[in-house]
């Protein structure tokens, strides 16, 4: 890690830390849903990747009918290529299942990494 030096407005230099050298990608979600049919709710699929505090990921999908039971599942990767591909491999899969992106945050694109 190398340190950045900033001058403040008394002139005094600061020095702070670089973060890791591919950048870190913060938290990032996805929320798609199905259209809903007239008698039941829609369902619905979310997908988060999350970096832990030792430096791994956390890929969390979590998918059910809204207002009805839920599941989770939590898959950890060492290697932050492997977490993203697991995450775009998943999203993938449920957008050929039929599911509608809703809602996506903490990417530049519209639609995670794609």
């Amino acid at each position: 890690m190398q340190a950045q030096q900033r001058t403040d407005r008394q002139g005094r230099k600061e020095r702070r830390a670089e973060g890791p050298p591919y950048g870190t990608i913060a938290a990032m979600r996805l929320f798609m849903q199905t259209k809903p049919a007239a008698a039941e709710a829609p369902r619905y699929y979310q997908i988060a990747l999350q970096q832990d505090l030792l430096g791994g990921w956390t890929l969390v999908r979590e998918w059910g009918q809204q207002g009805g039971r839920v599941s989770l599942k939590r898959e950890v990767y060492l290697e932050r290529d492997d977490a993203l591909a697991a995450f775009e491999h998943a999203r993938d899969a449920q957008l050929k299942r039929g599911f509608h992106i809703m809602f996506s945050q903490g990417t530049e694109s519209p639609y995670a990494l794609g």
